[in-house]
């Protein structure tokens, strides 16, 4: 079995493969305090309430957008499973060209999203990731990796919103009954959520209009369902987008 592990700004996401199958997936929080020991004891444990033989992890790649912590996961597979990762990054073969300024600079979790889209839709697409930063990018109709844009998350405009008025309290990040709220509560969670879908189609909107052809649409990250439902122009939410991705990259560089 393949153990992938997409390390992300607020959560490190970790998906087990027999073949191209998923069989799980689960989350921890990305924390730099923790030591290589705790998360291999975390992994092992997790594995083991589901019945999986850990044991049965052949290999592992990984794919971070946090420094301090990438050693940190290719030790803990080193401990855990006594396996050696492929880590996401300059010299890893992609299958895909990146056309950024600096291919180096782009995000790891970028390029994985972006490969696990086009081998979905074989077309121009357009990837929306609602993470810590949410992420636009786009590939083109050759699968070439072109560029995009990066915006703050929800959740860092909720708390810059609420750290900055003293007057607004801390609300649930929900859907309220109508657009024009009627109390503290509804206006905050009209403004964040309503705002932040119309951001999503207008960015889509101008991106198309400058690369001048229709892009399929595709959202992913752990605000993507909420969100992606009081938009227009998403057309698909997948939430194991990013270990599909990488998946794909692993079987890339273990084929010869």
């Amino acid at each position: 079995m393949l153990l992938a592990i997409d390390v992300g700004n607020t959560n490190i996401t970790y998906g087990l493969f027999d073949g191209t199958r998923l069989v799980c997936h689960f989350r921890s929080a990305s924390s730099r305090t923790r030591t290589e020991d705790e998360y291999a004891v975390f992994v092992r444990e997790v594995l083991s309430l589901r019945a999986i033989d850990y044991k049965a992890i052949r290999s592992a790649i990984v794919a971070s957008v946090v420094p301090s912590l990438t050693d940190t996961m290719v030790e803990l597979v080193r401990r855990a499973f006594a396996r050696e990762p492929i880590v996401v990054g300059p010299g890893v073969r992609t299958g895909m060209p990146i056309l950024y300024d600096n291919p180096r600079e782009v995000g790891a979790d970028r390029i994985v999203n972006a490969v696990a889209a086009f081998e979905q839709v074989h077309g121009p697409v357009i990837v929306v990731d609602f993470g810590t930063a949410t992420t636009f990018d786009c590939v083109t109709p050759k699968g070439e990796y072109l560029g995009g844009a990066i915006v703050p998350g929800i959740q860092i405009s909720a708390e810059a919103l609420f750290s900055r008025a003293a007057k607004l309290s801390r609300i649930e990040i929900a859907v309220p009954p109508r657009v024009v709220g009627r109390n503290p509560a509804h206006s905050m969670q009209s403004g964040i959520l309503f705002g932040y879908a119309s951001m999503v189609d207008g960015m889509v909107a101008r991106i198309n209009d400058e690369l001048g052809y229709p892009s399929a649409i595709l959202a992913t990250g752990g605000l993507a369902p909420l969100i992606a439902k009081l938009t227009t122009s998403i057309e698909r939410v997948d939430d194991t987008l990013t270990l599909e991705g990488l998946r794909i990259v692993y079987e890339r560089n273990s084929s010869g």
